[in-house]
């Protein structure tokens, strides 16, 4: 699954199938911003919630 852009902002998903948990990485011109923490069940984290949890950000921050 690679990054999402977003009017300037990039976010970079990374997950671990052995602690079922992942973290989307918020980067604004390259300068780390924050981490948004999830959790999943599978063996991967599925696209349509890291674009979910990508779209409520940028409603909450209004980007």
């Amino acid at each position: 699954m690679g990054a999402i852009e977003r009017n300037g902002y990039r976010f970079v998903p990374e997950y671990s199938v052995i602690k079922q948990n992942g973290a989307i990485h918020v980067y604004r011109e390259g300068e780390f911003i924050e981490e948004i923490k999830f959790e999943f069940s599978g063996e991967f984290a599925e696209h349509d919630q890291v674009e979910e949890l990508v779209n409520h950000y940028c409603k909450q921050h209004h980007i």
